[in-house]
């Protein structure tokens, strides 16, 4: 009747016949044959998938250390101390990017993107805001794709990397970050330099939240430029880019209007507070 069970057509043959077709199959004809490299093949390209992961989250990992290092430089004494130590972390990151790029050799580095994307985006934020703190400029992808260039003198052993991958190591290896990567890092950087300029406003620095300000217009400009026409990752970062630039702007402004009358000691105290406001009314956690 309607709604009843429906009968597959495999169903229809008896259980004991198909259990005599897999019994006559023959494990070593050239058909099995295939299927095992194929199976091989695959379980190759998924373990290095996974291996490209963990190096991923690592990257991930030590670049925000980079930039919560670097967020000290404020407040810090002595700022030489904290880039030398950022630049030291930096060179711990760029050996875990070596070994990703190792894992490549070879091999299209689209088919592996979604695994190395979230690590080469994080590495680009803490790079490239180090470069701002340094050159008070944005730095290039080419600068960027330079410094991923690994020479054979400099060479470690990887532990996630193969042997036969090691055996066939060219003197050089590289990792090329690609457009879109590289606009979505530099998205992500302006919410560090929002926060650099309320730390900044609260030790009493005045110069720099304007100097931010117009950086963070020229980067919102250059975005609008792309607007919907880009990648949907990045029309996406425009949103979060121009709630960071309303920010400095709104800081810039209570320090050009109410600048006098505020006390510098208590500037820290009166944007945080303002931040906080702002989060909430656009539903921010």
């Amino acid at each position: 009747g309607s709604g009843g069970f429906r009968k597959r057509k495999h169903d229809n043959f008896p259980h004991g016949q198909r259990r005599e077709e897999k019994e006559n199959v023959n494990p070593s004809s050239p058909l099995m044959a295939s299927f095992k490299s194929f199976q091989l093949e695959l379980d190759t390209r998924h373990d290095k998938y996974e291996r490209l992961v963990k190096l991923s989250r690592d990257i991930t990992i030590e670049s925000k250390r980079t930039i919560f290092l670097l967020h000290r430089f404020t407040s810090a004494p002595n700022g030489e101390e904290i880039l030398n130590e950022s630049e030291v972390k930096l060179d711990a990151v760029r050996r875990k990017i070596k070994q990703v790029a190792q894992e490549l050799i070879g091999e299209d580095m689209y088919q592996f993107h979604r695994a190395i994307s979230p690590g080469l985006q994080e590495y680009i934020e803490a790079v490239s805001f180090q470069y701002f703190i340094k050159t008070r400029s944005l730095i290039s992808v080419e600068e960027i794709n330079k410094q991923l260039i690994f020479t054979a003198e400099d060479r470690e052993e990887a532990t996630n990397v193969t042997s036969d991958s090691q055996d066939k190591q060219p003197p050089t290896c590289s990792l090329k970050v690609t457009p879109v990567d590289y606009l979505l890092g530099v998205a992500d950087l302006t919410g560090e330099l929002m926060r650099l300029c309320i730390s900044s406003v609260g030790n009493g620095d005045i110069d720099t939240p304007f100097e931010l300000s117009q950086f963070l217009r020229q980067i919102y400009d250059g975005f609008t430029f792309i607007g919907n026409t880009g990648p949907y990752e990045v029309s996406k970062k425009l949103y979060t880019l121009k709630q960071s630039l309303a920010k400095v702007e709104n800081a810039c402004y209570a320090l050009k209007v109410r600048g006098s009358e505020i006390p510098k000691h208590m500037l820290a105290d009166v944007f945080s507070s303002k931040t906080e406001l702002i989060d909430q009314e656009e539903g921010l956690p």
